[in-house]
Parts: C-alpha cells; sequence; structure tokens
C-alpha cells in the first residue's frame, strides 16, 4: 500500500511524529511514503525522508475575499467541521492538492494528524483514512465525526495512559502504538555528564565537586519547548526558593528576567543525559517530551501547559494516577515533608529517592515501546490493498467491528 500523511502546522510535533513512523517503515515503502503539510521546510526539515516526498500546502487562514468567515455562527456553519470558510481559494487549492495528489500518486490509506476537515474532505471522496487521537476531551460534535469516519484510530501513546472519560467505543477502535522513540543512544556515565554540564557553565566550582564526589546535590531538570515557556518559568522562584542547595537546570527558551533563578540555562541537542541523571525533571506534557521522558526511572513533575481540549492537563493527570508524575502541588508537598528544602549534598540526595513514584524500567534499557508502530507501519508494507490490509490485518487488532 502507498501511505499518505497529513501532519497539522501547529508546531513541529505532527511533522516530527511521522518521521519516526516513517523510520519504522523498510526502505522500499518508506520511499512511497506522502506527507501534506503547511509547515515550511525551514520551520521543519525531515531527516527519514526526501523533501520529494513532501507536499507543502497553502495555509489555511481566513481571507479579506472570504464570503463566509471560518466560524460564521450556528446557521451559516456545518455542525461536522470546526472551522469551515467559504470562498477561500487557499483551502480550495490546498483541497485540491490533496485529492489531486491522492489521485495521482496512486495513495491507498491516509494517516489525518489532525484535521477534521481534511478528514471530512477523505471520507466526501471516499479515500480511507486513519485518525491519529490525541489524549484530551475530544466529545465535540466535529471530532466524534472525524472518529466514526476513520477506518480506525491511531493514539500515539500507551493504552494505560487513556483517560477515564473517553467512551468505550472510542477505546475499541483505537490501535495504540505506545510512545514511539527510535532514536537509540548510548547510555552515558554520571561522571561523563558532569563533565559536559561544565562546558555549559562559568560556575566550575559546584560542578568540579560533584566530579570529585565531594558533592551531590540534587540536579533538578527543566525542559522546556518553543511552544511556550513562560508558565513553567513563572514557576523558577518557587523552585529555587523551595530547593536552595538544589542545582537546577533549565533547557530550551527562559526568560532573561529568571536566569539567576537556575544554575544552568542552555539549549541542547540531547536532552537523554538530562533525563537519565536528573533527580527529577519539571516538564509540561507535550507528547514528545512526555515520550522521551516516560521509561526512564527519573521523576517526573508536570505543569501542564492550557492547550485546546486540555490534552496536557488530561495527559498529566493519567500520569499522575499511574503514579508515573507528581504534580507541582504534591512536588512541594513532598520536598517540604522530608526537608530537602534545608538539606543539601548527600544527604539531599538520599532523601530524594524516598519518593514513591513508578519506575518503569532501568534508565540504561532503550527499547522504548518500537514493537507495536512497528508493527503496524510494517504491516501496511506488506499488504497490496487496503481492503485486504483492513480486512486481515488491522480488524483482528481491534474490539469494535463495523457492520456488514
Amino acid at each position: 500500500m502507498r501511505l499518505g500523511y497529513y501532519a497539522h502546522h501547529h508546531g513541529s510535533g505532527h511533522c516530527r511524529q511521522i518521521d519516526k513512523l516513517a523510520a519504522l517503515l523498510p526502505a522500499e515503502a518508506r520511499q512511497q511514503l506522502t506527507v501534506f503539510t503547511s509547515l515550511t521546510s525551514d520551520t521543519y526539515t525531515f531527516s527519514a525522508i526526501d523533501e520529494a516526498q513532501v507536499v507543502r500546502l497553502p495555509a489555511e487562514d481566513e481571507r479579506a475575499d472570504d464570503v463566509l468567515a471560518g466560524r460564521a455562527g450556528q446557521y451559516w456553519q456545518p455542525a461536522s467541521l470546526h472551522y469551515s470558510p467559504v470562498g477561500n481559494s487557499d483551502i480550495q487549492q490546498r483541497s485540491h492538492k490533496i485529492l489531486d495528489t491522492i489521485h495521482q500518486r496512486h495513495i491507498d490509506l491516509m494517516v489525518v494528524d489532525v484535521s477534521v476537515e481534511v478528514a471530512m474532505l477523505c471520507r466526501a471522496a471516499s479515500v480511507p483514512y486513519l485518525y491519529v487521537r490525541l489524549p484530551g476531551i475530544r466529545d465535540d460534535e466535529p471530532h466524534l465525526n472525524a472518529f466514526a469516519g476513520a477506518l480506525a484510530l491511531l493514539a500515539p501513546y500507551p493504552r494505560t495512559l487513556e483517560s477515564a472519560m473517553t467512551p468505550d467505543w472510542l477505546a475499541k477502535k483505537t490501535l495504540y502504538l505506545d510512545f514511539i522513540n527510535t532514536e537509540q543512544r548510548n547510555a552515558q556515565t554520571y561522571r561523563d555528564f558532569i563533565k559536559d554540564l561544565i562546558q555549559l557553565t562559568t560556575d566550575e566550582e559546584a560542578l568540579s565537586s560533584m566530579l570529585e564526589g565531594k558533592n551531590t546535590p540534587t540536579i533538578v531538570t527543566v525542559i522546556k519547548g518553543y511552544g511556550g515557556h513562560q508558565a513553567i518559568d513563572a514557576k523558577l522562584p518557587e523552585l529555587r526558593q523551595l530547593l536552595p542547595y538544589a542545582f537546577i537546570i533549565s533547557l530550551g527558551p527562559i526568560d532573561e528576567d529568571k536566569r539567576h533563578y537556575v544554575d544552568i540555562a542552555a539549549e541542547v541537542s540531547d536532552v537523554t543525559p538530562f533525563i537519565e541523571h536528573s533527580d527529577y525533571l519539571l516538564m509540561a506534557c507535550g507528547l514528545n517530551a512526555v515520550a522521551q521522558a516516560y521509561d526512564y526511572a527519573t521523576p517526573l513533575v508536570v505543569l501542564p501547559d492550557d492547550r485546546p481540549h486540555q490534552e496536557q492537563e488530561v495527559m498529566a493527570e493519567a500520569l499522575i494516577a499511574q503514579g508515573r508524575a507528581l504534580s507541582w502541588q504534591q512536588f512541594n508537598a513532598l520536598m517540604t515533608a522530608n526537608g530537602i528544602h534545608k538539606l543539601s549534598g548527600e544527604t539531599a540526595n538520599q532523601s530524594t529517592q524516598t519518593h514513591s513514584l513508578s519506575k518503569p524500567v532501568s534508565a540504561t534499557l532503550k527499547q522504548k515501546s518500537i514493537p507495536t508502530a512497528q508493527a503496524f507501519m510494517q504491516s501496511t508494507a506488506e499488504y497490496r490493498t487496503s481492503k485486504a490490509w483492513f480486512e486481515q490485518w488491522l480488524l483482528p487488532q481491534l474490539t469494535l467491528k463495523p457492520e456488514r
């Protein structure tokens, strides 16, 4: 089968997701993959596929010459769509480009990540599609229509993190891919980690003593992305007050007036050593960030961003319920109860080990739940038609069947 993948343009996470999935395809099948996105090549460059396989779509913003605005109100807008301007030439062009490419490249199956409007375009044109279902509360009519119109739903997270609020039929129609991490990196020793930290700071004294084993303060790494970091930065003064003797590292963007609350502020290409050797990780709940940290033993302290459909809040609640993460309030109470805010050195480091969080696997184990996603991607390369794949591979994976 030939696959098409629509990657939404809000942030780079959707393009990154198909980049990871594409890496799981056999070489020949990977070359036949087509990705549709209105994200520019400057914003995201694919590593697993060639640019010739990417169809860059026109934007879908409202235009001054639209006949009707995208959200024109109850009596002017179909209930099955979130956003549907009328007379918008950009959307007309992108819709034509999607359908024309599907026809020209003989695409058998589309994966929509995510857009109710693209899903309905596929269904109206009789194109089989799968819909990526992100965390959060998506019980509005447009989403439910997109879910119902799909052959199945793909969840890029483990079944154990499914929200209790998810309707039974949605869970039954969902193929859970688990977290997808395709990069296999060698574990770094704590000593080498500290050596690398020395290169990131002008104050080498504290790190040198850590390297010599004379002082091992609690290490807290704060991980932020470019989708929004102000809410986490706002917690840095409170974090420093709570843990005055901790070694605090900020990765990603940071407000200038918050730099003095951390020991190191840096941007790095690989956060893995920080995940592996920190005592705590303070982070939001974006899928890619959680996927990177989930299988490590390091406790997570989650500060979900305010996102549509409460997607990060729901993910945070699931992680906390599973015992894999602490809320900020729980973390604050734990630190205060253990007296860590008064401690430094070896005693503080030992106290951090009294937490009650789950530790899924050893940090040195690098098998990151690839098999489910890999089986899915490879199955699409093994069948010649979407009908055979749907009936012989996909349906046996689900617990919901269509009527005949």
